[in-house]
Formats: structure tokens, sequence, C-alpha cells
């Protein structure tokens, strides 16, 4: 098991690392002689992500980036221990096998899992599928998310892995600090929602959840044939929190444009064989039962924590640590995601055009 990112964009041979001291480390778990071979996967803006050959065998690498990050951001050990946790649960997830919190090693901390081959899309419309596999893969993403919701966070240890209970007023809390601590510029919509989301939060009715916390097309991996989810990647914002935080971020695609993170609107997604938004809800909420109803705030929330990250990728753009070469570009996305969350909480729709 593992993760194999089939995706446009992994450079060759990159030379980031330091191949002797990887072999070194990697020599001492299981035999191998010679150099690595190494291949950065690309397509994120996260940690960084390598393809590792050792000894015959084949490995993803995930480590910290280098340079400042905030605080709690890039969370690897956390990312690690949710995916050991969840091996062997219905919640198909690659298999953690080596965390290393020794920095001096590779230059920050870095985990190694086992490689799996499949498909993964960071593009919502899923190219070069047809469209009856489209809907399937949409429906079983929404019973996947189901899936890790019904698992109880006590009973497989990870009933410590956050605060149950008030998880928006403690997420709004973070996230705002986070911005409020970014030395870029002010932006008027995330500023307009940092006031608008806590007088609207709902009452808490006490859901408690193994939340992603960035579940999306983008981290998920399909077999290579079947229109079905084999491993859900990416863990590092995961926590203890509500369900419906995780589903509102899941419909971002339906709210946002192609050059907003690759949404659907505008690109003809119903003729592809896409769900309805609704659909896509309603295929969740048969799998979990006892949800309350998605609203306009789950989305709107979604959509400022999204803005958030994105101004902390434009904070690493500026600083020179920022792990896509894109940064950059993707870093005044922040702005466009704020004033989708405001669309959304002026002109709340069942369904995106």
């Amino acid at each position: 098991m593992g993760c194999d990112r089939v995706v446009s964009g992994a450079t060759g041979i990159d030379a980031g690392l330091d191949t002797g001291a990887l072999a070194d480390w990697l020599g001492k778990r299981l035999p191998g002689a010679g150099l690595p071979a190494l291949q950065r996967i690309g397509g994120g803006q996260s940690n960084p992500t390598f393809f590792v050959d050792w000894g015959g065998a084949r490995f993803v690498l995930r480590k910290k980036p280098e340079g400042p990050i905030l605080p709690g951001a890039h969370a690897i050990e956390r990312e690690f221990r949710v995916l050991r946790a969840l091996e062997g649960t219905e919640v198909p997830v690659p298999r953690a096998l080596w965390l290393e919190e020794d920095a001096s090693i590779l230059g920050t901390p870095f985990y190694v899992m086992e490689r799996l081959e499949g498909r993964v899309f960071e593009d919502t419309n899923l190219p070069g599928v047809n469209p009856a596999d489209r809907r399937a893969m949409y429906l079983d993403m929404a019973h996947t998310l189901a899936r890790l919701h019904a698992v109880r966070p006590e009973a497989v240890g990870l009933g410590d892995y956050g605060k149950p209970g008030n998880y928006f007023a403690r997420q709004i809390a973070r996230w705002s600090g986070q911005y409020a601590a970014s030395p870029g510029p002010r932006i008027a919509a995330l500023d307009r929602l940092v006031t608008w989301l806590p007088e609207n939060m709902p009452e808490d009715d006490g859901a408690v959840a193994i939340a992603h916390g960035d579940f999306r097309v983008g981290n998920l991996m399909w077999h290579p044939t079947e229109p079905r989810v084999i491993a859900v990647l990416d863990w590092e914002l995961s926590t203890l929190g509500h369900p419906l935080a995780d589903l509102g971020f899941c419909v971002i695609p339906w709210h946002s444009g192609p050059d907003e993170y690759r949404g659907l609107l505008g690109t003809g997604w119903r003729a592809g064989g896409i769900p309805e938004r609704d659909a896509f809800v309603a295929e969740y909420q048969a799998h979990a039962p006892g949800t309350g109803p998605l609203l306009p705030f789950h989305i709107a929330f979604a959509l400022f924590r999204f803005a958030v990250i994105f101004v902390g990728i434009a904070d690493r753009a500026r600083a020179g640590s920022a792990a896509g070469e894109d940064a950059a570009r993707l870093g005044p996305l922040a702005e466009r995601f704020a004033i989708r969350a405001l669309e959304v909480i002026e002109r709340p729709a069942g369904s995106a055009a």
C-alpha cells in the first residue's frame, strides 16, 4: 500500500534532498545499497513529497517545507499518526511505515509510506473519464467521506486527537489568528468573514468525527481502472472536528471556477456526468445518518479556511519557501475564495449553475 500520484508536473530526479543521509537512514530499516532514486511529485502546495526507489522497494516520502511556517502548520507527525490509526478500518489509506522527527537528517521532519498504484486527478472534471464513471467516482467520494466520519475516534486510539465540541468556534478563532499573524496585506472580504462567521455560527449539536480537513478530488487516489477510491491522502490538517466542516469543504468545486483551484463553475460539468451538488450531499447523508443539514454557514466557513490557507501560501512565496513552483500565482486565491464565501452567504443556492 502507499500512494502513487500519477499527476502532471512530476519533475525528474530532485537534488533538493541529501540522498546520502537518506541512504544511511533507510539502510538502518531495510537492506539496500547505493543512493536512493528520488523524484519530486508535482501538484502540491504543502508538504514536499517524493517518490523514493531503494533496494527494490518503492516508497513515498513526505516532509515539512524549509523556512518559517505558521504554528501548527505542516503537521506531518499528525498525518503519520492518523494514517497508522486508520489502518484496518473501512477508510482506504496508505500504510505509513516510519516517522523521523529529527530535522538534522533531511532538514525538516519527514515520514515514509509505501506506494500505491492508482489515479489522482487535480482537475475536478476528471479528464479522460467517461460520464458514468465520473458520476460513480463522485458518489464514491461522498461515500468514502461518510466512512471516515463513521469511525469512532476513541476506537482507533484518536480520542485525544483534538478537542471535542465547539469545533467551529475554535476553528474560526484559529484561522482568524493565522490570518491576523500573516505579514501580508489585509483582504477586505476576509475581514468581513472574520466578523460574520462567529456571529452566524449554528448551535453546537455535539457531533464529533475524525475530520480530514482537506477532503477534495486532488487528495484522493482512485483504482487504476475502476471508479472507486483506494486511498485518502494528505492528512496534515486532520483533527477531531465536525463532519459538516469536511462536507462543506468538499462541495467547494460547485461554488468556484476552474481558475480558482480547478472548480466546476462554467465548465459544462453536468454534461460530463458529474452529479449535482445536492445529489452529492444526499449520497453522503445516506451513509451518514443523523448528520444535520449542510448550511451556507458550513460552506462559507470552508471557503474562509481555504482562503487563509492561501494566505499562508502567499506568505511562503514571498519568503521563498513555498513547496509549489506556482505558489506566487496561487496566493491571490485567498481573496477569490473569501469573495466566493460572501457570495454563498448573500446568495445561497441549492446547486451551482
